[in-house]
């Protein structure tokens, strides 16, 4: 799981990177590349690091820590359902969609001018 993961934000990285080179090579300017840097890193970090487990359940569970048991059943549930790794929960959808959304609106707005 843990190599899953590093393979993702590797990929994710390079290709961060690749975005940076063209808005360096687009707009020849230092500030606009850091603050893509920034967007980009701010936005990996969003998806990519968060405790998975700590999430993937009730969001009325989220003010209360991750019990040893529910725990054990996201490792025994993992382990028979690979595929499944992320749940659809529609607040989730919603709050990364809006702030998402925005941050990339409000990025392509400072690069384009």
């Amino acid at each position: 799981m843990a190599q899953t993961n590093d393979v993702a934000l590797r990929s994710s990285l390079t290709w961060l990177a690749v975005i940076m080179v063209i808005v360096g090579i687009y707009t020849y300017s230092w500030k606009k590349i850091m603050v893509t840097y920034v967007v980009g890193i701010l936005g990996i970090g969003g998806l990519l690091l968060p405790d998975w487990d700590f999430f993937d359940r009730s969001y009325s569970r989220w003010c209360y820590p991750i019990t040893t048991e529910e725990r054990a059943a996201v490792l025994a549930q993992r382990h028979t359902s690979m595929f499944k790794r992320y749940r659809i929960y529609p607040l989730r959808v919603v709050a990364y969609t809006t702030i998402y959304g925005f941050a990339l609106y409000k990025w392509w707005v400072f690069i384009s001018n």
